[in-house]
C-alpha cells in the first residue's frame, strides 16, 4: 500500500521523525564564463576539461554550467551579474578582461564566492588564479633553440600584458641558452581569439624569415598555418598535434582540473577563502603536450632534464644575467626575478623583436 505524504500528516501514530523526511542538499550550482568557443583546443577548451573534471569528480554535489563566447567588457559584466542573480554560488571568470566586471558584480553579490583567472585584484568574495604559463614556454624556446635554423622565432601574441610578455621572454631565453644568437619577432592581433587575424600574422612571420613559430593567442591557426607551410610551431594551452601533426612538435598547455576541484570542495564544505593562487610544473598546471617524433632523442631527453629542474626549483627562467631590450641589466648574475616583478612584467629580453 503506497501512503502518501497527505495520510502521514493526518495520522498521530507517526513519530514526528517521519514527517521530516531527511532529503539530500541541494548541489551546490558553479557557472563558468569563457571568452572563446569551446571547440576542441585552445584555452576555453583546457577551462571547459577542467570544468567537466570537476562534474566527474564531484558528482551530485555540484551542478555546473557555463557561456561561452562572452566578449570582454561591458557584455561580460551583464553575463557575470546573471549568473549571480540566478542562484549561482562559485562563479569562475576566466579571462583577463573579467577582472573590473567581476568585481564590480562580486560587490553586489557579497555571499557568492568568484574566481578571476589571471587577474592581479582581489576581494574578500574574488580569488584570483593564474599558471605560470612562462615555466613552459623556456621549454619550448629550448626545443626552438635546437630545431630552428635560422635562429629566428615568430611570437602571434594577442595583447602586451603582463602574462603574455611574460611568455615571450621566457621563449627567447630558453632559446638562447642553447643558441645565443637566437631572436624573436612578434606580431600582436588584439584579440584572443580571431583565426583569421591568427593566420595572417602568421604568414607575416614566416614572410620575415622565421622557421618555427609559436603563440599567446587562442585559436589552432598558428598550428595549420606551420603545417601547410613546413614551419615548426609550438602550441599553447591544449595539445594541437592533429592540427600540425608533422610540423607540431609539442604544446605549452593548462591543467586546470585539481584547481577546480578543489576549489569547490572549499565551497561546498563552506571553507572556501579569496586567496592567490599561481601554480606552475611543480605543481602540475603547466605541462607540455607529448614531443613530435621529429623531436631528436637527445633533445628530448635536454627537455625532460630541464623540465625536472624546474620542477624542483633548481632551474628559473628568469635567472641573471638578463639584458632588457633598452641595453640595461634587468637580472643580476646569480639572482633570478621575484614573483613581484615577473607579475608585473613589461619590459622585452634583448632580441626581442617588437614593442610593447
Amino acid at each position: 500500500m503506497t501512503i502518501s505524504r497527505r495520510t502521514l500528516l493526518g495520522s498521530s501514530l507517526i513519530a514526528p521523525a517521519l514527517l521530516r523526511p531527511a532529503f539530500a542538499a541541494d548541489p551546490t550550482k558553479v557557472a563558468f564564463v569563457y571568452v572563446a568557443p569551446i571547440g576542441d583546443a585552445g584555452w576555453t577548451f583546457q577551462h571547459e576539461l577542467g570544468r567537466r573534471a570537476m562534474d566527474a569528480a564531484l558528482g551530485t554535489a555540484v551542478k555546473s554550467s557555463f557561456v561561452e563566447n562572452v566578449e570582454e567588457g561591458a557584455d561580460s559584466e551583464r553575463v557575470i551579474r546573471q549568473l549571480a542573480t540566478s542562484g549561482n554560488q562559485m562563479i569562475f571568470t576566466t579571462s583577463f578582461g573579467y577582472m573590473n566586471p567581476t568585481l564590480k558584480v562580486a560587490q553586489a553579490f557579497p555571499k557568492v564566492h568568484f574566481a578571476h583567472a589571471t587577474g592581479y585584484k582581489r576581494a574578500a568574495n574574488v580569488s584570483t588564479y593564474s599558471a605560470r604559463f612562462y615555466e613552459g614556454r623556456y621549454l619550448a624556446g629550448v626545443i626552438a633553440g635546437r630545431m630552428s635554423k635560422s635562429g629566428v622565432i615568430g611570437y602571434v601574441a594577442a595583447f602586451p600584458i603582463p602574462e603574455v610578455v611574460q611568455g615571450i621572454n621566457a621563449t627567447l631565453l630558453g632559446a638562447q641558452s642553447v643558441n645565443p644568437k637566437a631572436t624573436v619577432k612578434v606580431v600582436w592581433t588584439s584579440s584572443w581569439f580571431d583565426p583569421g587575424k591568427e593566420r595572417a600574422a602568421a604568414d607575416t612571420l614566416i614572410a620575415q624569415g622565421a622557421d618555427f613559430i609559436t603563440h599567446h593567442t587562442d585559436s589552432t591557426a598558428v598550428a595549420q598555418a606551420g603545417e601547410e607551410k613546413g614551419v615548426y610551431t609550438v602550441g599553447y594551452n591544449s595539445d594541437m598535434s592533429k592540427y600540425g601533426p608533422k610540423t607540431c612538435l609539442t604544446a605549452v598547455t593548462m591543467v586546470w582540473d585539481q584547481y577546480y576541484i578543489n576549489t569547490v570542495k572549499a565551497a561546498i564544505a563552506g571553507t572556501w577563502k579569496s586567496d592567490d593562487v599561481w601554480g606552475g610544473i611543480g605543481q602540475g598546471m603547466v605541462k607540455l603536450a607529448k614531443l613530435n617524433p621529429a623531436v631528436p632523442g637527445n633533445v628530448a631527453a635536454e627537455i625532460a632534464t630541464k623540465t625536472a629542474d624546474i620542477a624542483a626549483g633548481k632551474l628559473h627562467p628568469f635567472a641573471g644575467p638578463i639584458t632588457g631590450q633598452d641595453g640595461k641589466i634587468k637580472v643580476a648574475a646569480g639572482a633570478s626575478l621575484a614573483d613581484k616583478d615577473i607579475a608585473a612584467m613589461n619590459w622585452f629580453v634583448a632580441g626581442v623583436q617588437g614593442k610593447i
